[in-house]
């Protein structure tokens, strides 16, 4: 199972795009790795079809797209021109590598099997796994979610602007935060290092407890 911080493992794979290596096709950048069920399904469609619209969002923000499902390279061929149609995107300007493993075995690896859905074949698929590898190769965030719920990719590239806002200043985003929003000073900040660290200024909350642990500045 991997944790947060941990290496993501290196794989080669094949994909619509040719054969892949991860940590080669990473690179630098970071890099978002779903998965989906299967192909030719109605829920991972809108999910696909909406990452492929969205794959600018995530060019600005450095992010690379990488997807995973049970199935061959040669069915995810087929299947996108049904991904394209619904997302009203041109086929033959499909943005990013689908994964074909049909052995499962890079999805066990990876701890995306979902042990209650099965294929016709009673084999069993992926979830709808989301992992945010950082460019230090480390994993940053995963998210595990059933079949049944299609995910939010909007909700991600938030999460991506927090991830790395967080790496690179001593703040934290709080509930519902958006780019822009203020942001809270970590508590292992000390009072005396606030006015370096943080020149727009530190306002605080006061609570019941006394305790000046709700302070926020404007987002560095």
């Amino acid at each position: 199972m991997l944790l947060l911080g941990d290496i993501f493992p290196d794989f080669t794979a094949e994909t619509n795009f040719g054969t892949l290596k991860f940590h080669e096709w990473l690179g630098d950048s970071w890099a978002v790795l779903f998965s989906h069920p299967a192909d030719f399904t109605p829920v991972c469609t809108t999910e696909v079809g909406k990452m492929a619209v969205l794959k600018p969002e995530f060019e600005k923000r450095g992010v690379k797209i990488l997807a995973i499902s049970c199935d061959s390279v040669e069915s995810h061929k087929k299947w996108i021109k049904d991904i394209c149609a619904f997302a009203e995107f041109s086929a033959d300007r499909f943005p990013f590598p689908i994964i074909g493993d049909e052995s499962r075995e890079l999805a066990k690896k990876l701890g995306m099997i979902d042990p209650d859905e099965k294929d016709k074949d009673g084999l069993p698929l992926t979830c709808r796994a989301v992992f945010v590898i950082g460019p230090d190769r480390r994993l940053k965030l995963s998210i595990l979610y059933p079949a049944t719920t299609g995910r939010n990719f909007t909700e991600l590239l938030r999460v991506i602007d927090s991830l790395q806002l967080t790496m690179n200043k001593k703040v934290a985003t709080p509930v519902d935060w958006q780019p822009g929003d203020a942001c809270m000073v970590l508590p292992n900040i000390k009072e005396e290092e606030l006015a370096t660290l943080f020149p727009k200024g530190v306002t605080k909350k006061a609570m019941p407890s006394g305790i000046d642990y709700l302070r926020y500045t404007p987002q560095p």
